[in-house]
């Protein structure tokens, strides 16, 4: 192999460091910078190409390590295909930096110059906004890890994603790498001036510090077990869970309280009217009476658990991974079905062909889960409109919140137990960049951590830290005002792009 591919696929790994837990920002900047270089040098459009999947192969294969161990917690499959899964994942996923790579290449082409220049940067920068973008919706969409959200230690640049969201914010940060590129080759000019934003950004917009809360402000309390997914085995982990749950609880005070359990927190059927023979647990009355015996009179929990879904001739014909709204009386005032489910996780695509072959979904059951209508927000008595959105559906940017009113809050509860000590950090990380998107405070629980309460400009409120049985309570923080991100969405992917192709035409012309 050349030494520029192993110099990409070196880059693409360094690259990813850039992430949370290790947070090396510069890195990723300079690892980009590096991968515009090899690009720009690629004498054929195949070899830009190989250059660009090269860098994503790498770039994936370190962010997605945290896959393998969901294959720890399987019957069915070996550990060791979890190592295949992460690295047959950034095969595919390559192909989206491969694109930009290409496209940039291509104009370099059309337009010759001996050195990189401006207009190959910002080129660079509107194709890598629409690549990763459509890596986001392409066969279900996967937009784990957004470059954008490198900046989330720099609270100027992170906060920009108000203004246009993570998708653009990744492209102008290919931008940056280019004026990086050209500080490189002695091209002060655009590089000051975009160095001159990113410090200017980075100085200015920064929110204030929180006010301190209101005495008499609603309260959230955030439950974290510690129960992962190696006690599943054991026999009682039902019921460990629920009695760990209640005890976390807390009682009630004098403020009202809205008490989140973690995504699957419940696994005994919650809802009445099911046939008699799935209430071999117990019977869901009784179990809605023990959730509800935590909540003073204007208290509500809301908590992860599965419901099933039968055809009008009561057959079975899934089931669906559900929050659900508990009431001091016991009755479920609402139910929330996830809509963005996870491939070979709570669904087996192509059942018929794979499952002959041995593979199977990482969430234990006989039956698929079947997606629900879309984001949604339901009314909580006592607090307001409530977004739901479960697990990793909170890293689709723009596709968080319903169409409806602003919501108050954002519960997003989760199961990190499956994603090693990698993959809870990086969920966290994005889930904070939707808060600042869309302006509106969001809420985490997880069986294991990282559980936390973001506010709405992106700041930790309160944190349970990983692998601790705790409950963290504190004020539920204010929404922002309307953000222009969720005004208009995702539609900065063409508003973006269009605009730093005309910037691209222009500094061509006036090169000339």
């Amino acid at each position: 192999m050349p030494r520029s591919y192993l110099l990409a696929l070196a880059a693409g790994i360094a690259s990813a460091t850039g992430f949370a837990p290790l947070q090396l920002w510069p890195v990723t900047l300079v690892m980009l910078a590096l991968l515009l270089w090899l690009t720009f040098r690629a004498g054929t459009l195949k070899q830009a190409l190989l250059t660009g999947w090269l860098f994503g192969v790498g770039h994936f294969v370190l962010g997605n390590n945290w896959i393998q161990h969901a294959f720890d917690f399987q019957e069915k499959m070996p550990p060791a295909l979890g190592y295949v899964a992460v690295i047959v994942l950034a095969l595919y996923l390559a192909i989206y930096p491969m694109l930009a790579m290409g496209l940039a290449w291509r104009w370099k082409q059309a337009h010759p110059t001996r050195i990189p220049g401006a207009d190959f940067a910002l080129v660079a920068g509107a194709a890598w906004t629409v690549t990763e973008w459509l890596r986001a919706v392409m066969f279900t969409g996967y937009s784990w890890n957004p470059i954008g959200v490198i900046w989330l230690p720099v609270p100027g640049i992170a906060q920009s994603a108000a203004w246009y969201g993570t998708y653009a914010l990744s492209g102008l940060t290919l931008v940056m790498a280019g004026a990086l590129l050209l500080l490189f080759h002695r091209r002060w000019r655009f590089a000051a001036a975009t160095g001159a934003a990113a410090v200017l950004l980075a100085a200015t917009y920064t929110p204030p510090a929180p006010l301190p809360d209101a005495p008499d402000a609603p309260r959230v309390r955030i439950v974290q077990p510690n129960i992962g997914q190696a006690s599943q085995f054991v026999p009682g982990h039902d019921e460990r869970m629920v009695r760990s749950l209640i005890a976390l609880s807390g009682t009630p005070g004098a403020v009202p309280r809205l008490v989140v359990w973690p995504e699957g927190a419940v696994n005994y059927f919650l809802e009445d009217g099911y046939p008699r023979e799935y209430y071999f647990q117990a019977h869901p009355g009784r179990t809605r009476a023990r959730v509800a015996s935590v909540l003073g009179a204007r208290d509500m929990l809301l908590l992860g658990g599965s419901a099933l879904l039968f055809d009008p001739a009561r057959r079975l014909t899934g089931a669906a991974n559900s929050i659900f709204v508990i009431g001091p009386d016991g009755l479920i005032h609402g139910r929330y079905d996830k809509t963005h489910l996870v491939p070979y996780g709570e669904y087996l695509p192509a059942r018929e062909w794979l499952e002959p072959l041995g593979l199977s979904r990482l969430v234990m059951g006989d039956i698929d889960y079947l997606p629900g209508p879309g984001p949604q927000s339901l009314s909580v008595p006592g607090f307001g409109r409530i977004a739901m959105q479960i697990c990793y559906e909170i890293i689709f940017s723009g596709e968080v919140v319903d169409d409806g009113p602003r919501p108050a809050l954002l519960f997003n509860p989760s199961n990190d137990a499956w994603f090693g000590s990698w993959g809870p950090p990086e969920h966290l990380a994005q889930a904070r960049l939707r808060a600042i998107e869309e302006g509106v405070p969001i809420v985490r629980a997880t069986p294991t951590g990282v559980s936390a309460l973001i506010d709405a400009n992106g700041y930790l409120r309160a944190v349970v830290p990983p692998h601790q049985a705790a409950a963290v309570e504190a004020a539920i923080p204010p929404a922002a005002p309307p953000t222009l991100f969720w005004r208009i969405g995702n539609w900065w992917v063409l508003l973006l792009p269009a605009l730093l192709l005309a910037m691209a035409v222009a500094f061509r012309r006036y090169g000339r």
